[in-house]
């Protein structure tokens, strides 16, 4: 019975310690493609493809739109932390990711992220259209090749990245309506413009880290003062006219150009006391209303569109 018992027990224990390994290696995966970051991109190509939408949804061209679109942008980050692994031990934020920790091989990651990146191209571009397919690999080419080297030299790189960043909308949009259009640029521009009070709220909060890495985020050189501040402000306040373009295309109503007002002004009021105090903490509150601004607006458009 003892040597029955004891070939059960280590067989139990490499089982636990498989599992175990499994979970830590899916685990390692959702680091590597920024598993919450990559979910929130997708959910603006989602709104703006239901925006876009009339009549009946096409759930299975959006279902498309959300796997070749999630792909695209996780590529794009695991390619990110590629270049940057040796910066990323540098910093105490991302020190413990799969790559700086050594968890996972750069071939490994390097397999993981090209594998990705085309399938979440062939789907965009097969199943829905050719341009969804030219704005996907777009935004994953942009956003590696020059964003990414641009950050440690420059804090034009925020310029940079804002191009890759607002494709997500005109993808959505361009999904369902199967062309470039006007609108299609509305959408990108909110974005576009929203991105750098959101990445320099980020910056104001992670400057101290971002400097072990030499990365250079927030728009003035002398980091955390006036002018950085005076920057975040004049994009939030520009925000509110921008947003209001779907109004007045006559693309939503007057219940999300009501909504998109309140939220602009909040977005702004945070920038307003940031420039006041220029503290950690109001940088904080500012980075929370980014978060909160853009899905506010954009279930406003589509809710209103309704």
């Amino acid at each position: 019975m003892q040597p029955h018992s004891n070939k059960m027990i280590a067989e139990e224990t490499i089982e636990a310690k498989t599992n175990a390994m499994s979970t830590s290696k899916v685990k390692d995966y959702i680091q590597l493609i920024k598993f919450r970051l990559s979910f929130l991109v997708v959910f603006s190509a989602v709104a703006c493809f239901l925006l876009g939408t009339q009549g009946e949804i096409n759930w299975m061209k959006m279902l498309m739109l959300v796997m070749g679109g999630f792909m695209v942008t996780g590529s794009s980050n695991a390619f990110n932390q590629i270049i940057e692994r040796d910066l990323d031990k540098l910093m105490t934020r991302t020190q413990n990711r799969p790559l700086p920790d050594n968890r996972m091989a750069v071939n490994e990651a390097f397999v993981f992220s090209l594998i990705m990146g085309i399938i979440g191209v062939f789907l965009l571009t097969y199943f829905i259209n050719i341009t969804c397919g030219i704005l996907g690999l777009f935004a994953l080419l942009s956003y590696t090749l020059l964003y990414t080297p641009l950050k440690k030299q420059t804090p034009f790189a925020v310029f940079v990245g804002a191009f890759p960043g607002a494709i997500p909308p005109m993808l959505g949009w361009v999904a369902a309506k199967g062309q470039l259009d006007m609108i299609a640029f509305v959408l990108f521009f909110i974005q576009f413009i929203w991105q750098f009070p959101h990445f320099w709220a980020i910056a104001w909060v992670l400057d101290d880290d971002y400097k072990k890495a030499g990365f250079k985020m927030l728009p003035s050189l002398g980091g955390r003062n006036k002018a950085s501040a005076f920057q975040a402000l004049v994009y939030t306040i520009s925000l509110i006219p921008i947003s209001l373009l779907p109004f007045f295309f006559h693309i939503t109503g007057i219940i999300s150009a009501v909504v998109i007002i309140i939220a602009g002004v909040f977005f702004m009021l945070k920038a307003i006391k940031l420039y006041q105090t220029l503290t950690v903490e109001d940088g904080k509150a500012l980075m929370f209303a980014s978060f909160i601004y853009l899905p506010i607006i954009q279930i406003a458009m589509f809710l209103d569109k309704i």
